[in-house]
């Protein structure tokens, strides 16, 4: 899946870089964080507050100075910003040659912790214990499994029980037929399986693109719907049934939208041409290339995809008063700096920049059921932190590719912060 030639040779040459120059921080819980924006996740900011870490966790944030621990690392934070880490709810993931390299890019793109969004539960689980074990440096990786939804309600229990036995807390994304709406026995599994996943702890997470398979999965008792609806409108109604059950739709804004001379993935090491040609995201021409195209009267793709997500996900949005209706995803496998700018690009569009801090930290823990541990730099969190150069409430490009220290638990997986200059000689007199 991620095969691009240059990005591996950069991510190579700077994971060699950072292991020679950062051992002892690398290991480090502990640390204090001083003069630095802190951008909660949470709508507040604060200008020149003080960040201190302990075992791993943020111990406290403050506005202003603070006494610092003795002995601690300090990272003087002047002039940047800290932020959450980024929360990818929905990417699929695997293992291989290129696995390794694939982690780190993860990690420099921002993303601390991803929900894989699919595939075989075992393979899920072995590449995330690759992580935690350190064999591999990369964000932390949330399991999933496959369930079938087309076999009976008592085979479908069967399979969730097997996910929970396996200690797999989510299910991977469960297709629901999206027009003209889902078919009564796909509901009548659907039900079957969010009824067994509640009695066992594991979260079901729905693939549903249209407006009614949507609101379907959540009549069946799904609050965890995966990306926004690209088939048609989402009606106001519809929105807030979505804002009143407490679901959450984790993004993929920018399905129908097209990529243009942008690095490819794939089989091989390839590149798209630079022809000024709009590609789907797997590189084939688009509209026509979209899975699942929307298509007219005559049978022509129609690229009504972009349009309706880009609605779709203000709608939802503004359903809810308090704004946790849609958190963040991507689903695509190109390069991730391309993947990040593709999806934020859509964002932009409907989204404040303050929306898509939200977006990308707290809201998208809320989806993945880890709010009371990441998503907001506060006292009791995991100290998940991205410290990126200047001012980034402005624009989305300021937080494409420019973290310079990437923190997870309290410790460095990745820095790019300039070394200090070295000292003159001495002059002879």
């Amino acid at each position: 899946m991620f095969n691009a030639v240059i990005r591996r040779s950069l991510v190579g040459a700077l994971a060699v870089a950072v292991s020679a120059v950062l051992p002892q921080m690398a290991a480090a819980q502990n640390a204090v964080i001083t003069n630095v924006r802190i951008i909660v996740g949470n709508g507040n900011v604060f200008e020149n507050g003080t960040i201190i870490i302990r075992d791993g966790k943020i111990a406290t944030v403050t506005g202003g100075p603070a006494q610092l621990p003795a002995g601690v690392p300090v990272i003087d934070g002047k002039g940047m910003s800290a932020t959450p880490g980024f929360i990818d709810g929905h990417k699929h993931l695997n293992d291989g040659p290129n696995g390794k390299a694939w982690m780190q890019s993860l990690l420099e793109a921002g993303m601390t912790t991803v929900l894989i969004g699919g595939g075989a539960a075992q393979a899920n689980l072995d590449l995330a214990k690759k992580v935690e074990t350190g064999e591999y440096n990369g964000p932390r990786l949330i399991p999933s499994g496959g369930i079938n939804l087309r076999q009976t309600p008592a085979e479908a229990r069967a399979a969730v029980q097997a996910l929970a036995k396996l200690g797999v807390k989510h299910t991977g994304e469960i297709g629901l037929t999206p027009e003209p709406a889902p078919p009564q026995a796909e509901i009548e599994t659907l039900k079957a399986i969010a009824d067994e996943a509640k009695k066992v702890g594991v979260q079901v997470n729905v693939h549903a693109v249209s407006s009614p398979a949507m609101t379907a999965a959540i009549d069946a008792g799904v609050t965890r719907l995966v990306h926004l609806p690209n088939k048609d409108w989402t009606s106001y109604d519809q929105a807030e049934q979505v804002a009143k059950s407490g679901s959450i739709v984790a993004g993929l804004i920018a399905f129908g939208a097209p990529n243009i001379d942008r690095l490819s993935a794939g089989a091989a090491p390839v590149q798209w041409p630079k022809d000024n040609t709009p590609r789907f995201r797997d590189g084939k021409p688009w509209p026509e290339g979209l899975a699942g195209p929307n298509r007219d009267s005559k049978g022509r793709a129609t690229g009504t995809e972009g349009g309706f997500t880009i609605i779709n996900a203000r709608r939802i949005w503004d359903a809810d008063p308090e704004h946790r209706t849609i958190s963040y995803s991507t689903d695509q496998n190109a390069d991730d700096l391309v993947v990040l700018e593709h999806e934020l690009k859509s964002f932009n569009i409907v989204f404040s920049m303050a929306d898509i801090f939200k977006i990308m930290t707290q809201n998208s823990a809320r989806y993945v059921g880890l709010e009371n541990e990441i998503g907001t730099l506060e006292p009791g969190k995991r100290a998940d932190i991205l410290l990126f150069p200047g001012d980034v409430q402005h624009n989305i490009y300021q937080i494409i590719g420019t973290a310079q220290v990437v923190m997870k638990d309290g410790k460095i997986v990745v820095d790019k912060r300039p070394a200090p200059a070295a000292a003159a000689p001495a002059r002879r007199r």
